[in-house]
C-alpha cells in the first residue's frame, strides 16, 4: 500500500440519492467538507446537512437549464491539480481554487431513458456534460482523487470510509479510476449506439456491463463469462447455475420455439433440434417431440411454448433432462420437476432480444443481422407439375422453419407436424439426408408421404431421387443450382412436388 491521503473536500453530483445521506453523514463525522449542486445540493440541504454550493465556488449560477453547473475552472482545478507540483498549488492559491478529494457522481439515466421513450428532445437532455467531465478529471487525476463514478459504487465506498477513516491509498484510487472509466466508456458507447441508429457508422462498440461468472467455458480448462441480463429473460425457478453450453443451446432452443404459435415442444442437443412437435394438447406435442429421437433426448433441453400442466410433467418426469424452459408452471407440474436436484427449470418473460448477432473471428468480429425471414406459403414457387395438397403445405412450413436453425449442411424430414429425421453439419447434402433418413429408421418413424426440406439448393438430383426412395413425395429448397432442371426434371418424371423459396437458410 502507498502515498496514502486524506479526504479532505468531497464534490457530491449525482442522479440517484439513495443512500446519498449515509454517505454525507459519514463524510461530515470525518470533518470532510461538502460541495453540490443542483437537486443534490436541494437533497443535502433539506436533510440538515452542511453543505456548500458549487455556486459559492464559482460565482457562477447554475445556467441554461441546468446544462451548465460544474464547468468551471475552480471546480476542475480543484480536482486536477498535482499536488506534487509547487507551480500547479501556486497557481490554486491565486485563483482561490479549493481543493477537492472525492468525487462523486451518479450520471443522467441515458440508456434507461432511450428505452422508456421515443421523445428525441428527452433523450438528448439526458446525455450527461458536467458529470462525464467529473468523472474523466477525477480518474485521470486518481493519484491523488478518488472518484465513485456511479450509484453501483456507493456501497464500497461506505465499507471504504468507515474502514479507513476517510484515507485512501493509491491501489484503491486507481481501481475505482479504472471502474470510472468504464463507466464512463459503456455512457458513450450507449449515446454512441442511439446515434448511429440514424447514421450507421460501420464500426463494432459494445459495451454490457453485466456479467455472470460461468463454472467453466465449453470445457473444464476453459474460463468462461457471459455479459448480459439473464434476468431480464428469464426467472430460474430450480436447479444449479447455468453453464457456457448451456446458454448456446438455450439460445438456439428460444430462437426455435419463437417460429411456432401451436402447442410445440422443441428439444436441443448441441444447439441442434433432436424433436420438434407441434400439436392442439401440449402432452401430445411433448410424447411425439421426445419420439424423434428418445436417445438424444437425454441429458438435452426442452422449451414449450405453454404453461406445463401436471399430466404432461408426469410424462417429462420420466427423461433425464438438463434444462426445462416454458412460459409458466402449473405449481403440482413444478413441485413434481423440482424433485431432480439439479435440472435447471426457467420461466421464460417476455422479451425483445437483439436483431444483430455477432462472434469473434481470427483478430476481430463478424457481425451480421439475426435471419428473421420465415416463409410461409405465399412464398413458395411451384416449380413441378405436380401441385401441393393441403396436408403437404403446413408440413413444409414446418419443416423449412426447423432447418433454417439447424447446423448446415443439413436436411430436415417432417411428417404430420413432427420432426421425422434430420441430419445436420454435413459436409454434403447427399450425407445430412443419408443421415436423417438412417434416424428416421431407427425410431421407426414413418416417412411414406413425409415431406424435405434443405437449407441451400441441391446442386444434383441425387437428393430428390434419395429422398423418393424413402416415400417421401414433397420438397421444399431455395432453389438457384445451374442444374435445378435436373432435381426439377426427377420430381415430374416420379409424381413428386417440390417448391422453391429463393432463400437460403445456412447456418454456420
Amino acid at each position: 500500500m502507498s502515498q496514502e491521503t486524506k479526504i479532505r473536500t468531497a464534490l457530491i453530483s449525482v442522479y440517484h440519492k439513495d443512500r446519498i445521506n449515509e454517505i454525507a453523514a459519514i463524510l461530515t463525522r470525518l470533518g470532510v467538507k461538502i460541495l453540490s449542486t443542483g437537486g443534490t445540493f436541494d437533497f443535502l440541504k433539506n436533510l440538515g446537512f452542511d453543505v456548500t454550493a458549487v455556486e459559492n465556488i464559482t460565482s457562477y449560477p447554475s445556467i441554461l437549464g441546468g446544462r451548465v453547473k460544474t464547468l468551471h475552472p475552480k471546480i476542475f482545478g480543484g480536482i486536477l491539480y498535482r499536488r506534487e507540483l509547487d507551480s500547479d498549488l501556486r497557481e490554486l492559491e491565486k485563483y482561490n481554487i479549493p481543493p477537492i478529494d472525492l468525487v462523486i457522481v451518479d450520471l443522467y439515466p441515458f440508456e434507461k431513458t432511450v428505452v422508456s421513450t421515443t421523445d428525441q428532445e428527452e433523450i438528448i437532455e439526458k446525455i450527461d456534460i458536467g458529470g462525464i467531465s467529473l468523472i474523466r478529471a477525477a480518474a485521470k487525476n486518481f493519484r491523488d482523487v478518488l472518484i465513485i463514478p456511479s450509484a453501483a459504487q456507493y456501497d464500497q465506498l461506505i465499507d471504504l470510509l468507515n474502514a479507513k477513516q476517510g484515507f485512501t491509498n493509491l491501489e484503491e484510487r486507481k481501481y475505482f479510476a479504472a471502474q470510472a472509466f468504464n463507466v464512463s466508456s459503456h455512457y458513450d458507447t450507449q449515446i454512441f449506439g442511439y446515434f448511429n441508429r440514424f447514421s450507421d457508422i460501420p464500426t463494432f462498440k459494445k459495451s454490457i456491463g453485466i456479467s455472470h461468472p460461468l463454472r467453466y467455458g465449453e470445457n473444464p480448462h476453459q474460463q468462461g463469462l457471459f455479459f448480459g441480463d439473464l434476468d431480464a429473460i428469464f426467472e430460474q425457478l430450480h436447479g444449479k447455475a447455468i453453464s457456457y453450453n448451456n446458454l448456446v443451446d438455450i439460445d438456439a432452443a428460444i430462437a426455435l420455439i419463437s417460429e411456432f404459435s401451436e402447442p410445440t415442444f422443441v428439444i436441443i442437443k448441441h444447439t441442434n433440434a433432436c424433436g420438434v412437435a407441434s400439436r392442439s394438447a401440449l402432452r401430445q406435442a411433448w410424447t411425439d417431440a421426445l419420439a424423434c429421437d428418445p436417445v438424444s433426448a437425454f441429458g438435452g433441453v426442452i422449451v414449450a411454448n405453454r404453461t406445463i400442466d401436471l399430466e404432461t410433467a408426469e410424462e417429462m418426469n420420466k427423461l433425464f433432462f438438463e434444462i426445462l424452459i416454458a412460459e409458466n408452471f402449473e405449481e403440482k407440474a413444478l413441485e413434481l420437476l423440482k424433485s431432480k436436484k439439479n435440472r435447471i427449470i426457467l420461466r421464460q418473460k417476455p422479451v425483445i432480444l437483439p436483431d444483430r448477432q455477432f462472434k469473434s473471428v481470427l483478430n476481430g468480429v463478424i457481425e451480421q443481422e439475426k435471419d428473421m425471414k420465415t416463409e410461409q406459403a405465399s412464398d413458395f414457387r411451384q416449380v413441378t407439375k405436380k401441385g401441393l395438397s393441403e396436408e403437404e403445405i403446413p408440413d413444409l412450413i414446418f419443416a423449412n422453419k426447423i432447418v433454417k436453425h439447424q447446423k448446415s449442411n443439413t436436411i430436415v424430414l417432417v411428417r404430420n407436424r413432427q420432426l421425422a429425421g434430420c441430419g445436420v453439419g454435413q459436409t454434403s447434402r447427399v450425407d445430412a439426408l443419408k443421415q436423417a433418413i438412417l434416424k428416421a429408421g431407427e425410431f421407426n418413424l414413418d416417412l411414406t408421404g413425409a415431406v424435405m426440406a434443405s437449407d441451400a439448393f441441391f446442386p444434383f438430383a441425387d437428393c430428390v431421387e434419395i429422398a423418393y426412395e424413402a416415400g417421401i413425395r414433397a420438397v421444399i429448397q431455395p432453389g438457384g443450382s445451374v442444374r435445378d432442371a435436373d432435381s426439377i426434371s426427377f420430381c415430374d418424371e416420379h409424381d413428386m412436388s417440390m417448391v422453391f423459396t429463393g432463400t437460403r437458410h445456412f447456418k454456420h
